[in-house]
């Protein structure tokens, strides 16, 4: 993903945003919140999205009856030509996506790209040439705690409804995934709410409301949105490209703790601790180790795990950049060139495999080489195939993670990768469930339970 400024940004999206939507509320800058409403509005979509009935029997006719599973949501217009942005769950595994304005006009759209990282997608109406309401983005990086926001969106399907309140948080971790960095709001946010704007009082878009915490189901005033210039970002790739672009260094990182950061000279604890170098990966060829401190990347500070995994995903995959770090107390300058994240983690798209490596069940396997001992810290002489990449959405990621050696698999000795595919494959020709295999992690031995 390519790193830019707000301005860079917009420059480079012209294509979309060049006629920028200035209203007459907007023009008077900070405007009262109700003419801000009635301005922005039009632009505010509701969603729905539903599956067609697939199969015989009754549970088919049942949803074809009731018009197939219903997803409601909201989302915004970025064009004139009728780009949407929404929530990526709001129309996951969708056949058929409806668009409603405000003003009761209804359009079908279809996906023009999405990201389940962050969870956004891109929507194109199909508008038979009709100009469009439209709003622009503003900047989330220069919002600011305490800063007056206000929602509109399609709570419960009820259509538009607008909740006022304040940024209650910036950067927060929600542990949604490796780039969480939501703006936190007690603006009340429902369900129907997701993919819709999160306003500021110049009328300018800073967040997609995606998500909120709650024990009852309904709000309580702790809600987070994708900040603006993040949402920005992956949306131009995802009208040029179809998809997105992250860089990959290829490390398992930990933050830095307190006593680490004393031993090494910091005043405070700053920087990512790197754990594991993938085999293959850019911080290998780079010359990266385990117990290497990174404090820069790509010229940006790092202060922490999620500063790297923004920094890496937004460095343009191909660009070689300098990575400042720490080793044995002294500090030195890497160069590494980075890979494409996509087709190195993401299902069935780990990248070119490794000679000798095996494929399958969500995860690659290689045999225990002296480079494969050296990137997960192994000791030599193990027996079994070493897990090196895992799919994060497979079955299998939630018993195994890279490094772990797989010993047995249905009680059979795993010594060859490719082996242990086929064994794989054959279980699951005759077994629906899971099955028995033991794996080594460090020092310990453990039963787990596969899925072939």
């Amino acid at each position: 993903m390519v790193r830019m400024g707000l301005a860079a940004a917009l420059v480079a999206m012209s294509v979309v945003f060049s006629e920028a939507a200035v209203t007459p509320a907007m023009a008077r800058g900070q405007a009262a919140l109700p003419d801000l409403v009635e301005d922005l509005s039009p632009a505010v979509v509701n969603i729905s999205s539903s599956q067609r009935a697939k199969g015989a029997g009754l549970d088919a006719l049942q949803r074809k009856f009731k018009g197939g599973a219903v997803s409601l949501g909201s989302g915004f217009i970025i064009a004139q030509t009728g780009i949407v942005v929404t929530n990526n769950h709001v129309i996951d595994k969708a056949d058929d996506i409806s668009v409603t304005l405000n003003d009761g006009r209804e359009y079908q759209a279809v996906v023009r790209g999405r990201d389940p990282e962050t969870d956004l997608a891109v929507l194109q109406m199909d508008t038979g040439g009709v100009k469009m309401p439209y709003v622009e983005f503003g900047n989330s990086d220069k919002a600011r705690v305490g800063e007056e926001v206000f929602a509109i969106g399609n709570p419960f399907g009820l259509g538009g409804s607008v909740t006022k309140g304040i940024i209650s948080a910036r950067n927060r971790n929600i542990e949604a995934g490796d780039f969480d960095d939501f703006i936190q709001t007690d603006a009340a946010i429902n369900r129907g709410n997701s993919g819709g704007p999160l306003f500021n009082m110049s009328g300018k878009v800073i967040g997609v409301n995606t998500a909120i915490f709650s024990q009852t189901g309904g709000s309580v005033g702790v809600g987070f949105a994708v900040p603006s210039d993040m949402v920005m970002i992956v949306v131009k790739q995802l009208l040029e490209l179809g998809e997105t672009r992250r860089g990959w260094l290829g490390v398992s990182i930990d933050d830095v703790s307190a006593a680490l950061a004393r031993d090494v000279g910091m005043d405070r604890p700053i920087g990512a601790l790197v754990n594991v170098v993938r085999p293959n990966s850019p911080a290998l060829k780079a010359g990266v180790k385990p117990n290497d401190i990174i404090i820069s990347f790509n010229k940006q500070q790092i202060k922490s795990v999620r500063d790297l995994s923004r920094a890496v995903a937004e460095t343009p995959v191909g660009a070689t950049v300098p990575m400042q770090i720490i080793r044995d107390k002294q500090r030195m300058t890497l160069r590494v060139k980075v890979d494409r994240r996509e087709t190195q983690m993401l299902a069935g798209g780990f990248g070119a495999l490794p000679a000798g490596a095996a494929q399958g069940a969500g995860m690659v396997l290689q045999k225990p080489t002296r480079d494969v001992q050296d990137a997960f810290g192994l000791r030599p002489g193990l027996d079994g195939v070493v897990v090196t990449a895992i799919d994060p959405n497979s079955p299998n990621a939630a018993v195994l993670k890279p490094g772990d050696v797989i010993l047995e698999i249905g009680w059979e000795r795993t010594t060859r990768p490719e082996a242990a595919i086929e064994q794989l494959a054959r279980l699951r020709k005759v077994n629906n469930g899971p099955v028995n295999a033991y794996i080594q992690r460090g020092d310990v031995q453990l039963p787990i339970l596969l899925r072939p």
